[in-house]
């Protein structure tokens, strides 16, 4: 589906856009923004086609369809895919959304098909022994070392980008930021952090600050958390 800027899609666009989050949707907050802000500085018109890659509230991929980008969201839950689509709807855009995990939907989306992709992936560190997450856990624990789906967003975005696209992905400085520069240079993508900020912890990062601090993750004077935006070009 193409779409193309209106006067007032610029305006929303620079002011972020207008969503709803019900409950066990994940809701915008710091990770958002600073993955929207880095949004800004990509050459992104009607002709770019995108792909959101756990799209949840769809907050990402309706900022990319206001400056006129195709744009296919992509998420494993329901209530996140049907709350993208009420959320486009809200902003007089189109999304292509799509329901299914990376494995599976993966398989369904054409090799070097995309300008860009966009992600905000689960990337808290788990436990050893925790359940595989359901409902909205699914859209924070990222499983051990933080690097259960994160992994696999990088390998799926070295496989349907074009030569030339770009990757945006935000992530916690929790699981690796370097280790993500050089999977994603294994991948043939030259990659660089290109924004970062510190934010206070999140309920759920504050919730289990005593065990990170006690794997390492986090030193234990600690009062904020790390986010860093890494861009990759596939060449």
């Amino acid at each position: 589906m193409t779409t193309t800027a209106r006067p007032r899609d610029r305006a929303a666009a620079r002011s972020g856009p207008r969503v709803l989050s019900p409950h066990g949707v994940y809701a915008p907050q710091a990770d958002t923004w600073l993955l929207l802000r880095a949004l800004d500085g990509e050459d992104i018109g009607e002709r770019t086609t995108a792909v959101d890659l756990g799209t949840g509230s769809g907050a990402v991929a309706v900022a990319a369809a206001l400056r006129g980008a195709r744009v296919t969201a992509l998420d494993v839950a329901w209530r996140a895919v049907w709350t993208a689509r009420l959320n486009a709807w809200l902003n007089g855009v189109s999304l292509t959304v799509r329901r299914g995990d990376l494995a599976a939907v993966g398989t369904r989306l054409e090799d070097a098909s995309f300008d860009l992709v966009v992600s905000n992936p689960p990337y808290v560190p788990s436990a050893p022994g925790r359940r595989a997450p359901r409902g909205a856990a699914r859209a924070w624990e990222g499983g051990a070392g933080g690097r259960g789906v994160l992994d696999r967003v990088c390998a799926t975005a070295a496989r349907v980008l074009r030569p030339g696209g770009t990757l945006l992905l935000v992530h916690s400085q929790l699981c690796g930021v370097t280790q993500t520069i050089e999977t994603l240079g294994t991948l043939g993508m030259a990659a660089r952090v290109v924004d970062r900020a510190q934010v206070p912890f999140g309920p759920v990062t504050r919730g289990r600050r005593d065990w990170l601090c006690a794997q390492g993750y986090l030193d234990d004077d600690a009062e904020k958390e790390g986010l860093v935006v890494v861009r990759a070009e596939r060449s």
